[in-house]
Formats: C-alpha cells, sequence, structure tokens
C-alpha cells in the first residue's frame, strides 16, 4: 500500500521568543499581510495542505478483467476499517498489531442526473466468490468461493487491509464498475463528526456498557437513552458499532442504524451548505484518516466529486441492504433480486423504475421498459424435490423444458424440508444459474464444489407455484428501503 506524505500542521514552533521589541503595530501589520494572503492565495494553500494528508493504495491490486463502465453515473465503494494502527486502538480497543478488517461497506451510485442517489449495504457474513486478489509481495491469490464478504479486506493479512481486493470482489458480485474507493477508518469517522458539532440520531431502546462489551459480567453504565440524541466522536463511533441489546443483535440490525446515521450525517452537512468553504474542513478532518484509490488522491479531486453530490435531493437518496437471506449462521444473497438491483443501476434507473441517465435517452419520468423474455436454450439443469409434495419436480421440469431448458433428470433431494428453492451451480455456471432462478420465485444461489446446475425446490414453489417460473426478472428489491429525509427514528432495528 502507498500512502502521500502526512503533513506536519499543528506541531509546536521551537522558534526563540526574542525580538520583543516588535511593536503592536508591527504585530497587527504582520497579521494583516497574513490573512491577505490566506485570502488571495488559501484555497490553493489549504488544497496543497490537503492532499499531503491523503493516503492511497495502488492500483496495481486492481484486476485487469474489470466490467466496462456502462453508465454516466457513478459508482463509489465506501469501506469502514477497523484497522487499529494510527491510534485507531485508543477509539476501537484491540490489538494495534492486528490485521485491518472491514466493518462496513457500501457501494454509492450516483445516477447520472446527479439528482439521485442509492447506497447498497452489503452485510459482512455475505458468502460471495472472492476473485483473485494480490498480496504484498506480488504474488495473486487463488479465487474463492462461499467466502464471507469481509474477508476480501483481510487477504494478505496486512495492518491496512487490502481495499482493492474488496473492490475486485464488489465488481466481481456487481458487474459493476467501481470509479472510486474511500476507506475511514476510527480516527476519521470520529473526526467528521465532530466537525459537523454532532449527529442526530435515534435508539430503539436504552444501550448499557455491556451491549457495547459482550463480555463485561455486569449491565455497567446507560451510555445512551433510548430515543433521540446528538452524537459526535467517540459516541458517534460506538453508535454505529453497537449491535448487542438492540433488535436480534445482528449485523443487519446495525447496517439498518449506520444507514440512519449516514443519512442524518448527510443531512446535516446538505443544511450547511454544499460549498468549499463548508467542504474544507469536512475535507481536513477526514483525509487525515483517509485512504483512497489514485483517482481520488488529490484535494482537488477529492472535493471536486464532493461538489458534484450538491444537487442531489435527500429524499432522492435511498439506502437499501444487498437482498438476503440467513444460511445458518452466514447471510446468502437472494437471486434474482439481487441481479434485478445491479441491472437498474447499470442502467441509471431508480430503485422504482424510473429514469435517471441525466437525459441520455429518456425523461427521468419513463418507466423501465419491459425486458426481453429469458430463453434456457443451451442451459441444462437437473431437477430436485426438496418437500414432500408428490410430483413437484417433474411439475417444475415440464415447465422449465417449455421454456427451452435442457432437463437431464429429476429426483428427491436428500432432505425434503426445504422452505425456499435453492441453485446450485458449480464453477462458471453462476451467470447460467442466474437465469435458471428468474423461474422461481426469491430463489437461492449457491455456489457448490461440483459441475452442473441444480434446483432444489423449496416448499414456497409447493405452495405458490402460479408465482414461480414466469420468466419475467424480479422487481429491483426495496425491501427496508429508507430515504436520507426519513425521520431518524423510523426502522431502526431487525429482529
Amino acid at each position: 500500500m502507498t500512502g502521500g506524505k502526512r503533513s506536519t500542521h499543528g506541531r509546536r514552533s521551537t522558534a526563540p521568543q526574542g525580538r520583543r521589541g516588535r511593536g503592536r503595530g508591527g504585530r497587527l501589520l504582520m497579521a494583516a499581510l497574513a490573512v491577505l494572503v490566506l485570502a488571495t492565495a488559501g484555497m490553493g494553500w489549504a488544497y496543497l495542505r490537503l492532499s499531503g494528508d491523503i493516503d492511497t493504495f495502488g492500483a496495481d491490486g486492481l484486476s485487469d478483467n474489470r466490467p466496462a463502465a456502462s453508465s454516466r453515473g457513478q459508482n463509489v465503494l465506501v469501506i469502514g476499517s477497523d484497522a487499529r494502527t494510527d491510534g485507531n486502538s485508543d477509539l476501537g480497543g484491540g490489538d494495534s498489531h492486528d490485521i485491518g478488517r472491514s466493518d462496513t461497506a457500501f457501494l454509492l451510485h450516483v445516477y447520472a442526473d446527479r439528482r439521485h442517489a442509492v447506497a447498497v449495504s452489503f452485510p459482512r457474513d455475505t458468502l460471495v466468490d472472492i476473485p483473485s486478489c494480490r498480496l504484498p509481495d506480488g504474488r495473486w491469490t487463488r479465487p474463492v468461493g462461499g467466502a464471507m464478504f469481509n474477508s476480501a479486506f483481510s487477504v494478505g493479512q496486512t495492518a491496512k487491509g487490502n481495499p482493492a481486493c474488496t473492490q475486485n470482489t464488489v465488481e466481481k458480485l456487481t458487474g459493476l464498475r467501481v470509479d472510486h474507493t474511500v476507506v475511514v477508518d476510527f480516527k476519521g469517522f470520529a473526526a467528521l463528526t465532530d466537525v459537523v458539532d454532532g449527529v442526530r440520531v435515534c435508539l430503539p431502546g436504552d444501550v448499557y456498557q455491556k451491549d457495547l462489551d459482550p463480555k463485561r459480567a455486569t449491565r455497567g453504565e446507560l451510555l445512551f437513552p433510548k430515543g433521540e440524541q446528538t452524537v459526535a466522536g467517540q459516541r458517534a463511533l460506538d453508535y454505529v458499532r453497537l449491535r448487542h441489546g438492540i433488535g436480534d443483535g445482528s449485523d443487519i440490525g446495525r447496517i439498518k442504524r449506520q444507514q440512519a446515521f449516514v443519512a442524518s450525517l448527510l443531512k446535516k452537512v446538505k443544511s450547511e451548505g454544499f460549498t468549499p468553504t463548508r467542504l474544507l474542513p469536512l475535507a481536513d478532518a477526514a483525509t487525515k484518516s483517509l485512504t483512497v484509490d489514485p483517482g481520488l488522491g488529490s484535494a482537488d479531486k477529492l472535493i471536486s466529486f464532493a461538489m458534484s453530490l450538491k444537487d442531489v435531493d435527500l429524499h432522492n437518496t435511498k439506502f437499501v441492504t444487498l437482498p438476503w437471506r440467513y444460511q445458518g449462521a452466514r447471510v446468502a444473497i437472494v437471486e434474482p433480486e439481487a441481479d434485478a438491483l445491479w441491472a437498474a443501476l447499470k442502467a441509471d434507473r431508480t430503485l422504482d423504475g424510473e429514469n435517471a441517465d441525466g437525459g441520455s435517452g429518456a425523461s427521468a419520468s419513463t418507466p423501465a421498459a419491459s425486458p426481453p423474455p429469458v430463453s434456457g436454450e443451451g442451459i441444462a439443469v437437473a431437477v430436485h424435490n426438496g418437500t414432500r409434495v408428490r410430483g413437484l419436480a417433474a411439475r417444475a421440469a415440464e415447465t422449465l423444458r417449455s421454456e427451452g431448458f435442457t432437463v437431464t433428470g429429476t429426483a428427491t433431494a436428500a432432505a425434503q424440508d426445504h422452505l425456499g428453492t435453492v441453485i446450485e451451480y458449480g464453477p462458471g455456471q453462476k451467470e447460467k444459474a442466474a437465469t435458471v432462478a428468474r423461474f422461481f420465485a426469491a430463489a437461492e444461489l449457491r455456489p457448490v464444489g461440483t459441475a452442473g446446475i441444480d434446483v432444489v425446490l423449496g416448499r414456497s414453489y409447493a405452495d405458490n407455484p402460479s408465482a414461480s417460473p414466469t420468466g419475467t426478472p424480479a422487481t429491483v428489491p426495496t425491501r427496508d428501503t429508507r430515504s436520507a429525509d426519513d425521520d431518524p427514528c423510523s426502522n431502526l432495528s431487525y429482529g
């Protein structure tokens, strides 16, 4: 990882304290000259100072097989790092020599019209395919299937993490090109909230010390009372890291509160005005603990990007979580809903189907065109009945044959207690498996080590076959979507 040289502003001068004969008028003159210089060239000085604080990670870790840019919008990957280096252990606890981990991540899609945006959160326990990633010694890893999403950031076991590997993973998962990646650590996050004089948040219940540290023997002191309050610095960090003691204590619930926090922060920044003068203190605070891709590696590029967001409407800034379901203790991606989401972003379509491509083909109110029909030609699949309903596999097989699929056989699954339908696929079969999934409502795609594609039918198909093999793509998922202007106390916990 490469890094920019840190600035030394803020150090106490060691110059002699002599020359006390200089009068007050001389000091005022010097002050006036200083103000004049800063007034005429201050922005350039500020940019230069900020540029000295920005760390970048090397582009040599990015994949050679990246998706092509397919819209005029921009995709920005934001990673919250729990690295304990550079004093971060004082805020987050833990071992300062531990490896860097990804505590939270979301993909911000800024639509081409620069008036709409959506942030898609990735649960850290989501099972994904991690592509080949570069190690610190220059070697590249082998691709890994069925790994947890946040493990991509830890590839290479370095103290500051591997943001390039996380970017490669997101691009492989979504098929979207990530234009920029930003990593924020504990210090940067806490400093941001201090600069804006705190962020308004809400807690669905009282929170005690034991909720933040489950290893405590006693409940401890009250940290946050139930209801609305303003948090900054360490308290803001505690709020977004809090998982236990609220709802079911899951990462999914924490994501919902993190989304509410970011929405509140955006609302605060926007209310104070998107101008360079307003943004410079924020940039000054953020860059000291920020790691970015080379494309954002200077203050003018960073602030220019921030200024490009000034017209994005709060109501049109949405937060949504990657379509998910529990798979044991982990999180599985739900298809075809997830693919429908990526397709919408790729085409600059909002979550409710409106065109937001900035006038490159249709008005903002034009609904999405109907997708072409789906064909199963050239796709071979085996069908297994994962329920005790007789004849279910034969029924689904007949429907698939009518849509052009080659059904290699039907059988009874090893277990007959499946609630939902699962599409299991082998190496290199994900795209074809996604096509199969479009014929089954809320089907789950699951990578396996064996070749081929298997459909394991669940009770949901037996109970509602009319909603299953339609051949039409799923609608964009909008479950638990929130806007940046929503009530901060609404929709705060899962479970």
